[in-house]
């Protein structure tokens, strides 16, 4: 079983002026939805890993969170895909749990659930700490120039080994061009 692992603002969605706080604030970015229809089309198990700060920090509670993440699902459904399953950290950084991006616990915790070896996951986020998490995991990992994508490249902090996309459509492009879901990816 294949599996991709999805970073959900800056990837799936705008990174909005702070935090998505509300549903109507779930806006995909141009393309997202699709890509992940293609994805789930094409035999992969999609995963999302996604910090949210603000449930610790009282922005809002987890019923608001899965109303969000209802949202998000039902719009990748509109589109012929499906989200498989969301794994969230839930702490804020000073925290410091072992479930919070840069560390790998949320990757894990979904490459454990589908049964997939990290040689057959892939992590696709905007953030160092996306980056981190992935290589941290084993999983290829792939970078997005959307949301945060950009400042990651001009910040220096593009781990080694890491292949860089425009967007989640072209990341889902060049993972469909290297690897099917019957074959390990290089």
């Amino acid at each position: 079983m294949k599996l991709v692992i999805l970073d959900r603002e800056g990837v799936v969605n705008h990174v909005p002026d702070g935090y998505v706080l509300r549903p109507d604030q779930f806006v995909p970015l141009p393309g997202s939805l699709e890509a992940i229809a293609r994805l789930h089309h094409a035999g992969y198990c999609i995963g999302i890993a996604t910090n949210q700060a603000p449930v610790s920090r009282g922005l809002y509670d987890m019923s608001m969170l899965n109303a969000i993440h209802q949202r998000m699902c039902r719009l990748v459904e509109n589109a012929g895909g499906r989200i498989d399953a969301i794994a969230i950290c839930p702490h804020s950084p000073e925290q410091q749990c072992g479930c919070r991006k840069p560390k790998p616990g949320m990757l894990l915790e979904l490459m454990a659930r589908f049964g997939a070896a990290p040689e057959v996951t892939t992590m696709i986020g905007d953030t160092p700490a996306d980056l981190l998490a992935g290589r941290a995991a084993g999983c290829r990992t792939l970078l997005v120039r959307s949301g945060y994508g950009r400042s990651t490249i001009d910040s220096g902090q593009l781990p080694p080994q890491v292949d860089v996309c425009d967007d989640l459509s072209a990341a889902t492009q060049l993972l469909l061009a290297t690897s099917s879901p019957d074959r390990p990816a290089p």
